[in-house]
């Protein structure tokens, strides 16, 4: 695959990402579990077809001990056994954050089920970080950037 776009041959990019990171640093400082936020980030980027978030999380993920089972079945959570109910709740949240266009928007079923694990700062952190794995998504496939090259902590803080 060509890139689009040389992202970070340009003046603008590495501006922009060095704000986004420092955003996803503060949402890591929260009591929202690192475990929550890789499934989040890894769930939204299935959704968007982002293959440089999923080669960055599933390494990044798995370096800091998540198992293989957990993240092979990310994209099947519903039928799985392996997820919490708040990791759940989380992931219902994530697909349909990441689906508004869809036209449903975020149902009160799915906020409510987030609410009953996370209090409000966990619950702002967590739509941030919905927010923000779909703005690195959209970033990375409308510019058409490759994966496969990522290595575990290659971006600090992301």
């Amino acid at each position: 695959m060509q890139a689009r776009l040389e992202l970070f041959k340009t003046a603008l990019a590495p501006k922009l990402v060095k704000h986004l990171v420092s955003a996803a640093k503060v949402i890591e400082a929260t009591e929202l579990p690192a475990a929550t936020r890789e499934l989040v980030n890894i769930r939204a980027s299935q959704i968007n077809g982002c293959s440089g978030c999923l080669d960055m999380h599933t390494k990044d993920a798995a370096e800091a001990g998540e198992t293989s089972v957990r993240l092979n079945l990310v994209a099947a959570w519903r039928e799985a056994t392996v997820y919490t109910e708040a990791e759940r709740a989380a992931l219902e949240l994530t697909e349909q954050g990441c689906r508004l266009a869809d036209g449903t928007g975020v149902t009160d079923e799915a906020w409510e089920a987030a609410a009953k694990h996370y209090d409000d700062e966990q619950l702002l952190a967590l739509v941030t970080q919905i927010a923000l794995i779909n703005a690195f998504n959209r970033l990375n496939v409308i510019t058409r950037q490759p994966a496969g090259d990522y290595r575990p902590g290659q971006i600090p803080g992301h």
